[in-house]
């Protein structure tokens, strides 16, 4: 990672916050972005000159557009980046789930991701390097009840991570969707609307992953030899597994 720049969105908690600190122990320079703050001055004070903050929210274009352009000279080479902004809200069926919450999912899981990534590329492929790493889900590959919206997202994150390898052949700029299972962090905080109680039951009696486990695999992934491409990796808890089929017996729900 020594001489690379990293650029991350969601780096204010949990996978991204992870990766940036990854990074920079590996040598990289990292541009840290979120919308809070706080956070990101407390990032920054912890990695030192290793890191440049910006206050971005990724559903933003006219933000987004621009900040690739004003990035420090030191950090202006951005050769990965790692989308990692978004999340879960709610997890109602869909006759009960809240409109706003599927606008503000879809705005920050689709919407912001292909922007932030549309605003790199041109950069990459003038460098000749590059390696966008999206943050997907098994959500987007497998179904739960109340993951409606959410998992369509990460569908998408999936789908669009396939065909920027189509739309990127020929140029030496790798794309890798990496998809965890259960990891504990903000994540179901968030998803219940600050109800501790909530997300502390999604992982009672079991044994999820955690950010760096995660970051972990985002590592591996921006190592391997430049001519090797990571396409998908799913990762899952040992707690976590399959179940059966869904089937309803009797007679149709009123």
């Amino acid at each position: 990672m020594i001489g690379r720049i990293a650029f991350i969105t969601g780096a204010t908690s949990g996978i991204g916050a992870a990766c940036a600190r990854r990074f920079a122990a590996e040598g990289a320079k990292v541009v840290a972005t979120g919308r809070r703050k706080e956070r990101l001055d407390e990032l920054a004070r912890e990695l030192g000159d290793a890191c440049h903050t910006i206050v971005l929210d990724v559903q933003e274009r006219e933000a987004v557009e621009r900040v690739f352009g004003e990035l420090p000279s030191a950090f202006a080479a951005v050769d990965v980046l790692v989308n990692s902004a978004g999340g879960a809200l709610g997890l109602a069926r869909v006759d009960q789930a809240r409109v706003e919450d599927w606008e503000d999912m879809i705005a920050a899981n689709v919407r912001g991701l292909a922007l932030v990534t549309r605003a790199a590329i041109p950069g990459m492929i003038a460098r000749r390097r590059g390696h966008i790493v999206n943050l997907g889900s098994v959500a987007g590959s497998y179904t739960y009840p109340g993951g409606n919206v959410y998992g369509a997202t990460k569908a998408f994150v999936e789908r669009f991570s396939m065909n920027l390898r189509a739309d990127l052949l020929g140029h030496p700029i790798r794309v890798t969707n990496i998809e965890p299972g259960m990891v504990e962090t903000e994540f179901s905080v968030v998803r219940f609307g600050g109800d501790r109680a909530k997300a502390d039951a999604v992982y009672a009696g079991m044994k999820p992953l955690v950010a760096d486990d995660i970051a972990d695999v985002v590592h591996f992934a921006v190592t391997r030899p430049a001519h090797v491409n990571v396409n998908r990796l799913e990762v899952m808890p040992v707690d976590q597994a399959f179940g059966p089929f869904a089937v309803h017996r009797g007679p149709p729900k009123g």
